[in-house]
C-alpha cells in the first residue's frame, strides 16, 4: 500500500496535542512517536511492536511512513521523552 494511502487509514492527529510530532494511530491512541521507540528497541521488529501494542502490523507500517515525513520532529519529541 503506498505511505499516503496507508497513513490515511491508520493515523490520525491527536486532538489533544494538535502538532505533527503528537499524531497517533487511530481507534488505538498509541502515538506514532512511542511505537517508533520501541521500534528501535526491539532491533526494527514490526510483528513485536504489533504484539507489545494490540495492534494490526499495517498500522505500525504506517507509523513508520508517517515517521520517514516527520522525522526530525518525530526524533526530537523521542529525545525529549528519553531526558
Amino acid at each position: 500500500m503506498p505511505d499516503d494511502a496507508i497513513i490515511a487509514r491508520y493515523i490520525e492527529p491527536n486532538p489533544h496535542y494538535p502538532s505533527l510530532d503528537a499524531a497517533r494511530v487511530k481507534e488505538y491512541g498509541v502515538s506514532v512517536w512511542s511505537l517508533i521507540a520501541h521500534l528501535r528497541a526491539v532491533e526494527g521488529d514490526v510483528a513485536r511492536v504489533a504484539a507489545d501494542y494490540a495492534l494490526p502490523c499495517e498500522a505500525v507500517e504506517a507509523a513508520i511512513a508517517y515517521y520517514r515525513r516527520q522525522k526530525n520532529l518525530i526524533d526530537a519529541r523521542i529525545a525529549a521523552n528519553a531526558a
